[in-house]
């Protein structure tokens, strides 16, 4: 299997199973992503540094208005998509495989997990899992320490409170908070 394959195979929510053929490759997709992360995390980069590092872990050049502040974490990275102005702070953890789209203007707080695989509920099965994509739309905001589930879609223009679990949509110009996150009330816009 091959990173256009596998990406192929999780846009479609297709179910990986334990051992199979893309369970592996996730395994070795993960080395190479560690790689990367680990010269993005081991010492100190420029913000031209992190943004080319950046790009090599994606597959795609962020634009010059990408920042990022080390240490972040991702166990792939090819499935990753930033719009244009994207900042991420430090300490975020990004489980990709079933892909992450930030868009434009968009910040991500510290320590922010965003998570798209569910694992099999049988205990039998556990090693396999569900891919579900994450999207993110324009300028919005997520607080620190905030958790994104598996097949979430955030509005543009949304505040996700700090410390939330977002488990389900949030939509556009609104403000979501708490565990499970809960929309409280709309964010002013033009």
């Amino acid at each position: 299997m091959n990173e256009k394959e596998f990406n192929a195979l999780t846009a479609k929510g297709e179910y990986i199973e334990g051992g199979s053929e893309a369970h592996v490759f996730m395994g070795e997709a993960a080395e190479e992503a560690r790689r990367i992360t680990s010269e993005m995390n081991g010492a100190f980069r420029t913000a031209k540094e992190l943004r080319e590092l950046f790009s090599r872990l994606t597959g795609r050049d962020p634009g010059d208005k990408f920042g990022l502040f080390p240490p972040f974490y991702t166990d792939y990275g090819k499935n990753i998509k930033v719009g244009e102005g994207v900042f991420i702070n430090s300490g975020c953890c990004f489980q990709d495989q079933g892909g992450i789209e930030i868009g434009d203007g968009s910040l991500i707080g510290h320590q922010v997990v965003i998570a798209t695989l569910n694992h099999d509920p049988d205990p039998a099965r556990r090693a396999g899992m569900t891919p579900l994509p994450v999207k993110i739309g324009r300028r919005v905001w997520i607080g620190s320490h905030a958790t994104v589930l598996p097949g979430v879609t955030i509005g543009d223009g949304a505040i996700i409170g700090g410390g939330a679990v977002v488990t389900r949509d949030v939509p556009a110009y609104s403000v979501a908070v708490g565990v499970p996150a809960r929309v409280v009330k709309s964010v002013p816009h033009d």
